[in-house]
């Protein structure tokens, strides 16, 4: 038979192939049982790490070379094995941290003196002294021990020196990545394999054309693709008969010796207790930097330059790495991170922190000349504090010392600058900035060594390092300026509201009529955010910002939000007496910031501690929905659940870039970004960005994927809409929702349905919550698409209660929810309700709901199946024939011998007897075990192995067998308890023995008896 080239087998075999082929030695599946000595639990191989060990350490004294002591290498093996007892984060963090930098040990030296020696796990100075090892279906014990499954089997796992630091899951083309990294982040759980996952530093999960990275604990959104930039050489040299495909290129590229070792050296961090891999443009800019520095000009002075990264592609952990290459590969370097704003300087200071670099924070000028003239090797400061320096005329000419200058654009060319490089006249200078080069500083960048490296908003679009931003232009004045404008308007924001709230916007739009001209641009643009983020966001999980042009605009705005109460809104501005935006011409202005700010200065003490509560509560918390901002917050600031900035600020060039920027980060059901801009910065977006005066100084290639027109993406609901069609097109009687439910009883069809409903769902609220959407549909198809929208959803419900499926949009159901609330007529689409089981008095009520007997029955054997399912393990002989009876009446249904009204009456019997409601079923038994229902379970179970002795002698052991699991349970955490449960398997191994002694039996297997009771046992008495 010709070989499958989909199926996962060939994937995994040309993956081992190609491992094989760079280096890797081949483990076969029985071989990996087999080194483990059958030990499931283990997953280190001991052996190779044992002569490993004593093959890559050493130590000399007195001008002899030694090797460690035995004793020395078996602590060195226990030693890693670090408890999970802290989670298995807090363990991994401890094995990385021995594997990265070994550990040391006193050894008893010839002359009865001893001393410390290191010792290493990998050797990194001499990578080709270490030994890489592949295997495949690596089957691991799961911590629980209760379930069915007992084991899990990654399909690859890599080793380097017996200890594993890659796990691979690999899926065909035709399956989804997302799979393989939820089965990647399903086997970290602390009931799964974490004592596997607590040594690894490298995950790949996918198929062969779209595989994505990542390290341990990293969660589904930062998986990252890796684009190759160094490597001359093609995997094609390593493949015979096909050509390489992208999993060849990723497994290559991270996993070829000199280059894994690298990685796992330098690349990977710990980033507050969060781990961290670097991604690929991360990774070859540092080794391009790591060029530029080593390289010196006819001065002494070291090569420097700039990096532009698109903001939200990890910046400041690029820089946090760099740092600690630098220290390590440079005796007695010093790092000077500088930036130009506290807030910035702050949160850089606080990335160090939490990437475990100790670093200096300058509090003034005169602090920042005690940290240069002291020891200190990293320390942050704001480039202002360089003025008392040159003035004290404090001058270190170190060419070791690097300076490194985030958002360096901002200060290349002023005086601040100047007086940096008096300071450090001959230091390394590296820029960093997040936004691209304007025209005019292209030629000027040159001065400061040239770009080094770019990571291109474009590239970290299609990377989904950051998300798309979708724009909409909102031109406020066309509103405002006229009553047929204000007319045209209401009729917009209403349209898709009820009577009541028809009557909540009149009484809001009569504002209007009472305040000064001057004064209605605000107060029709905080309506419009108003009833756009209460229809499209509130209750979603995401918030917004609002970019405003002065401090007194900021808190007349919050002030007009408190009056309307429906938005939880807070603004942050710096002190008054500061420049912050537009000055403040009119007087009484000036006096109204002035209270408000006093005001706050009460409440909060000081302006730190203002900006750092608003930031906390933004970020983590839910009582700020919408903040409003000056300039403070517009750079350098993340929060990733920000899914719309609102935009009523004259903004240009590099400032623009970076306000569009902070809602671009990645966040569990977030499909883009929003920009609403009721300035008109960017028009209808019909021509090419560098058109518009806002963005005119760039070039246009490096704005490629800035921001993309929203009606383009309103036009994707057309496409949704015609799947959903195209999947019920063989349902021939479209009028009929029986049929659709019948047509969905295929489990694979309706996982489709639900995936398109989520894509279409997410689509058409997208496109409802847009002006623009009149511009692309018709009246007539903007109705269609929400009535089909409100069938589907309806349908949806059914076909959950019917299958009895937890069916949910997972990180999009509120969003799914808020569809439908707002847009598809929520009085008459019911909110989605929870499944309610067999036994709650509500499954009748929710039956009754249901039309059809057929309808019925499906909902009963679903409802039961389920049940069946998740009690099997505490009687798998009494469900296993429940299920063969419920496969029975499915296929007699199927073949005609059964009418709709007998389908429904078996399906009864069968909720009955998991009722128990059938005192028939019970009479079966033994009077002594008919009303213990876990003494029923071990007769059930234990029948099969029990048929040649006495029954009134099958009764006790079965009594006994039951008290044995009673007196055990009286003990806390006891089914967790490995003493306890050697204990049971002792008498119960007792109980056997005894058996086959007195009634002269032989049973086949002791040890598969007493694992079926223990397990019987644990499910029964553990869940009671």
């Amino acid at each position: 038979m010709k070989q499958d080239i989909f199926a996962e087998l060939t994937l995994q075999n040309n993956t081992i192939e190609l491992l094989k082929n760079m280096g890797y030695t081949y483990i076969s599946q029985e071989e990996n049982v087999k080194i483990r000595n059958g030990k499931l639990g283990e997953v280190i191989l001991k052996d190779i790490l044992l002569e490993q060990l004593q093959k890559i350490n050493g130590f000399e004294y007195k001008g002899v070379e030694y090797t460690f002591s035995p004793k020395n290498i078996a602590k060195a093996i226990e030693e890693l094995n670090v408890p999970l007892n802290e989670g298995l984060m807090s363990a991994n963090q401890k094995i990385s941290d021995k594997l990265m930098l070994g550990t040391s040990y006193d050894e008893e030296l010839i002359d009865g003196v001893k001393k410390s020696f290191s010792l290493q796990y990998i050797d990194f100075k001499n990578p080709e002294n270490n030994i890489f090892h592949v295997t495949e279906e690596f089957t691991v014990n799961r911590q629980i021990t209760s379930e069915v499954e007992k084991t899990r089997r990654p399909d690859l796992v890599l080793f380097i020196n017996g200890i594993p630091f890659a796990v691979i899951e690999l899926k065909k083309s035709s399956v989804d990545t997302e799979q393989g990294i939820s089965q990647m982040i399903r086997n970290q759980g602390k009931d799964e394999i974490p004592h596997l996952f607590k040594y690894i530093q490298l995950t790949i999960a996918g198929n062969n054309h779209s595989p994505k990275y990542a390290t341990a604990g990293t969660p589904k959104k930062f998986y990252a693709v890796w684009e190759e930039e160094e490597f001359k050489i093609e995997p094609n040299t390593l493949i015979e008969n096909r050509t390489a495909s992208a999993l060849d290129k990723t497994i290559f590229a991270l996993f070829s010796k000199n280059r894994v070792i690298e990685i796992l050296h330098s690349y990977i961090i710990f980033d507050n207790k969060i781990k961290k891999v670097a991604r690929y443009q991360q990774f070859f800019a540092i080794k391009e930097i790591v060029k530029k520095i080593n390289v010196f000009d006819n001065t002494g002075r070291r090569g420097g330059g700039l990096v532009w990264h698109t903001q939200g592609s990890g910046k400041s952990l690029t820089m946090a790495m760099l740092t600690k290459v630098i220290k390590r590969d440079i005796a007695g370097s010093k790092i000077i991170v500088v930036t130009d704003r506290t807030d910035l300087d702050r949160q850089i200071h606080s990335t160090f922190a939490n990437s475990e670099i100790k670093a200096g924070r300058a509090s003034s000028g005169h602090d920042l000349i005690e940290k240069l003239q002291s020891g200190m090797s990293v320390i942050t400061t704001l480039i202002h504090k360089f003025e008392t320096v040159e003035k004290e005329k404090i001058v270190l000419d170190d060419p070791n010392i690097f300076v490194l200058v985030d958002e360096s654009h901002r200060t290349q060319g002023g005086d601040l600058h100047k007086s940096m490089k008096k300071v450090f006249d001959n230091g390394c200078y590296l820029g960093f900035t997040g936004t691209p080069l304007l025209k005019r500083e292209k030629s000027s960048i040159a001065k400061f060594g040239g770009l080094i490296h770019k990571y291109t908003i474009d590239q970290a679009v299609r990377d989904n390092a950051v998300l798309p931003l979708l724009y909409e232009g909102r031109l406020v004045d066309q509103w405002v300026n006229d009553q047929n404008g204000l007319d045209r308007r209401f009729e917009m924001i209403a349209r898709d509201l009820n009577d009541e709230q028809k009557m909540d916007l009149k009484r809001k739009w009569a504002r209007f009529q009472r305040i000064a001209s001057s004064e209605r641009r605000l107060e029709m643009i905080a309506l419009d955010i108003n009833e756009h983020f209460i229809r499209n966001i509130q209750g979603t999980g995401f918030k917004a910002m609002l970019a405003t042009s002065s401090k007194y605009e900021a808190i007349k705005y919050h002030s007009i939000f408190e009056e309307f109460g429906n938005i939880k809104t807070s603004f942050v501005i710096s002190a008054p007496d500061t420049r912050e935006g537009h000055d403040e011409v009119d007087e009484s202005n000036k006096q109204f910031v002035i209270e408000a700010w006093n005001k706050l200065i009460r409440k909060y003490g000081d302006e730190e501690r203002f900006l750092e509560k608003i930031k906390d509560e933004f970020i983590e918390g839910d009582e700020i929905e919408l903040l409003i901002v000056v300039d403070k917050l517009l750079t350098g600031f993340d929060a990733p659940r920000a899914a719309i900035l609102y935009i009523d600020k004259e903004l240009k060039e590099h400032n623009l870039l970076q306000a569009i920027a902070r809602v671009n980060r990645l966040y569990d059901g977030k499909d883009f970004g929003f920009i609403v801009d009721y300035r008109g910065l960017l028009g209808n977006l019909d021509q090419a960005l560098t058109s518009y005066s806002s963005l005119d100084g760039f070039e246009e290639e490096d704005l490629l994927g800035a921001v993309i027109d929203i009606k383009e993406e309103v036009a994707r609901v057309k496409t949704f809409y015609s799947h959903l069609k195209e999947l019920f097109d063989p349902v021939e009687n479209k009028n009929d929702q029986e049929s659709y439910e019948v047509f969905l009883g295929d489990e694979d069809k309706r996982k489709e349905f639900y995936e398109l409903l989520s894509s279409y769902a997410r689509a058409l609220k997208l496109a409802l919550s847009s002006d623009k959407i009149t511009e692309v549909f018709t009246k007539a198809e903007i109705e269609e698409y929400k009535k089909v929208m409100k069938f589907y959803s309806e349908l949806r419900k059914s076909v959950k209660i019917r299958y009895h499926e937890e069916v949910d949009f997972g990180k999009y159901e509120k969003q799914m929810q808020k569809l439908l609330d707002t847009f598809i007529s929520a009085e008459e689409v019911n909110q989605l309700t929870k499944l309610v089981n067999i036994f709650e008095a509500d499954f009748e009520k929710e039956l009754d709901r249901v039309v059809g007997d057929n309808a019925r029955a499906d909902t009963i054997i679903s409802a039961s199946t389920k049940v069946i399912s998740e009690r099997r393990e505490q009687n798998p002989a009494y469900y296993d024939k429940l299920s063969k009876r419920i496969q029975e009446i499915l296929d007699e249904y199927k073949e005609g011998r059964l009418s709709d009204e007998d389908k429904l009456k078996h399906a009864k019997d069968i909720r009955s007897l998991l009722m128990q409601k059938n005192s028939d079923d019970l009479d079966e038994y033994p009077e002594q075990i008919k009303h213990n229902a876990m003494a029923r379970s071990f007769y059930d179970n234990l029948q099969t192995y029990m048929k040649e002795i006495p029954e009134e002698v099958f009764i006790e052991v079965v009594l006994k067998v039951d008290s044995i699991f009673k007196e055990a349970s009286k003990k806390p955490d006891w089914e967790n308890n490995n003493d306890v449960k050697n204990a049971i398997d002792q008498e119960i191994d007792d109980l056997l023995w005894e058996l086959e002694s007195t009634h002269n039996i032989k049973f086949a297997d002791l040890d598969e008896i007493i694992a079926q009771v223990r397990s019987i046992g644990i499910n029964n008495y553990a869940k009671r």
